[in-house]
């Protein structure tokens, strides 16, 4: 069934509800849709807000521009007709089963490029909040404790040494961000190869050597079953009593519960956390309470350039799917060999002028897509 196609036959894209406030209007702004417009794509909302993408909300559409929903086996269960692309708003796809994808030839991509800048800065943001006790600061104010300020000095950032776990596209540019600040950078990431950290100036070492030497540890890894709990007990007992340890990749990767203890024993100087293992926390989690800990509600990048930026690279992966192009920052990329998608990526071809016989240039399928560093934020 394709229940969401038009009688005219035109590339269809749904974009899920997550997007829209109780009042219909787009939270996020401007996120490019005029760019569909322009190509006389035809696009719409999916009628319902869900947690997960089921058959009913993707059959028969061409494509799915989505945040917040999972993506899991039963997406696909039944459905007829299930789009070419899934066009995911943002970097992390944990909430993905890019297996089900792969099997069912679907496309599943990811907008690094748009997010890189947004996420690095709100990095820069929380490890100088974090280092300058702005939270503590603000309460003081707020609540008449003005003559506690001399408790709160803050660590300067310059000639530190910040060690990031993961290095990849977003990590790159935090790197240059830094540099103004003199520090020394040293970073785990088994998927960056060495001769690019050597550009950056970053000095590669396995986990337990980063936790151990730096005055700041930045989480910036995707979340796998290889990253769980990356950051455990045993790690942060590796920290020094004045580093601070800050989170802006999955709630998931530190174990929350040893950073309380470790935080509550003074075994670290502080934190900053923009994920939680549990979102939204808990009212009465530990963390909440706790002066030395800056948080965010894991929005601290969503800013106007996060959404044009993450919104234009998602539109262009749909403006590529509706031309026949593979697009870029495509994260299954297994998914390029499946005869469905060469079909349906061959017919849009040649009706876009781009083929003359109807055959997909296999050339096509090994351009543009991240590698596994760069897909790892």
């Amino acid at each position: 069934m394709a229940a969401h196609r038009p009688a005219d036959g035109r590339f269809t894209v749904g974009v899920s509800r997550d997007f829209l406030d109780a009042e219909g209007r787009n939270v996020w702004g401007d996120i490019r849709m005029g760019e569909l417009d322009a190509a006389g794509i035809d696009w719409h909302y999916l009628p319902r807000d869900t947690g997960e993408l089921l058959p009913a909300d993707i059959d028969g559409l061409d494509a799915v521009l989505f945040a917040g929903p999972s993506v899991t086996a039963r997406t696909f269960a039944g459905a007829g007709r299930p789009p070419l692309l899934l066009a995911r708003f943002g970097v992390g796809y944990d909430a993905v089963d890019l297996d089900a994808c792969t099997e069912h030839g679907v496309l599943v991509t990811i907008t690094p490029d748009g997010a890189r800048r947004p996420v690095a800065t709100a990095a820069l943001t929380l490890l100088l909040a974090v280092l300058q006790n702005v939270a503590v600061k603000d309460r003081l104010v707020r609540e008449g404790r003005w003559a506690e300020r001399e408790r709160w000095m803050g660590l300067g950032l310059t000639g530190r040494r910040v060690g990031l776990l993961g290095l990849g596209n977003t990590a790159r540019d935090l790197v240059g961000l830094l540099r103004p600040f003199e520090v020394e950078v040293v970073a785990h990431d088994p998927y960056c190869p060495p001769e690019t950290a050597a550009e950056l100036g970053v000095r590669l070492a396995d986990a337990d050597t980063v936790m151990a030497e730096s005055d700041a540890v930045i989480v910036m890894c995707v979340l796998t079953e290889e990253t769980l709990h990356l950051v455990d007990a045993r790690r942060l007992s590796l920290m020094k009593r004045s580093a601070v340890l800050l989170n802006v990749a999955r709630g998931p990767i530190v174990d929350e519960a040893a950073l309380i203890e470790a935080l509550r024993e003074g075994r670290l100087r502080g934190a900053g956390l923009d994920v939680f293992e549990s979102e939204p926390p808990d009212p009465g989690n530990p963390l909440l309470s706790m002066d030395n800990v800056v948080l965010s509600p894991h929005s601290l990048a969503w800013t106007d350039e996060m959404s044009t930026g993450n919104g234009g690279s998602a539109v262009r992966a749909v403006l590529d799917v509706a031309a026949g192009r593979p697009p870029r920052f495509v994260v299954n990329r297994d998914v390029l060999g499946h005869p469905r998608l060469s079909e349906r990526l061959g017919e849009l071809a040649v009706n876009e002028g781009q083929l003359n016989d109807g055959q997909l240039d296999e050339g096509l399928f090994g351009e543009g897509q991240v590698t596994d560093s760069e897909a790892r934020t």
